[in-house]
């Protein structure tokens, strides 16, 4: 392998890592009658008065164009809702409703749970060095992009 190339096997053990854990995530994520970008946007208006599409399409890193898409799917079953802006009226505020409250207390905790299972075999030590080498690895990659 040219030298050029050494970060190769770095970027498929990431990808493969992500994949991993998507398919891992999002096979239960489905039991809770819900797509993983559904759950990631329910997930992240929980316990928050909303936020704009612009916010919430930072926070989730779902793209505008399936954000709305998703949000729309949401609004039709009756878990989330948009709000007139209190100060920009050419924005509205994405909130879950009362049932999209509801779905949360009950989606959130059982997905951390089952998450919890996955990792039930892993200890503290462990938990550190990948966090430590991920927080590295996206250290870098600020840089790089900065």
């Amino acid at each position: 392998m040219s030298p050029s190339a050494e970060f190769l096997p770095t970027i498929q053990a990431l990808v493969q890592a992500y994949q991993a854990f998507q398919s891992c995530s999002a096979t239960h994520v489905r039991t809770l009658g819900l797509t993983s970008p559904q759950f990631d946007i329910v997930a992240t208006l929980g316990n928050t008065p909303g936020m704009t599409a612009t916010e919430l399409g930072g926070k989730t890193l779902i793209t505008k164009g399936t954000l709305t898409g998703v949000v729309d799917r949401l609004v039709a079953r009756g878990w989330v809702e948009r709000a007139a802006h209190g100060s920009d009226r050419r924005c509205q505020i994405i909130r879950l409703t009362p049932a999209g409250e509801a779905l949360f207390k009950q989606a959130f905790p059982a997905h951390l749970a089952h998450l919890a299972r996955c990792f039930a075999t892993t200890g503290a030590a462990q938990h550190k060095r990948w966090q430590t080498a991920l927080h590295e690895l996206a250290g870098f990659f600020a840089k790089e992009n900065a």
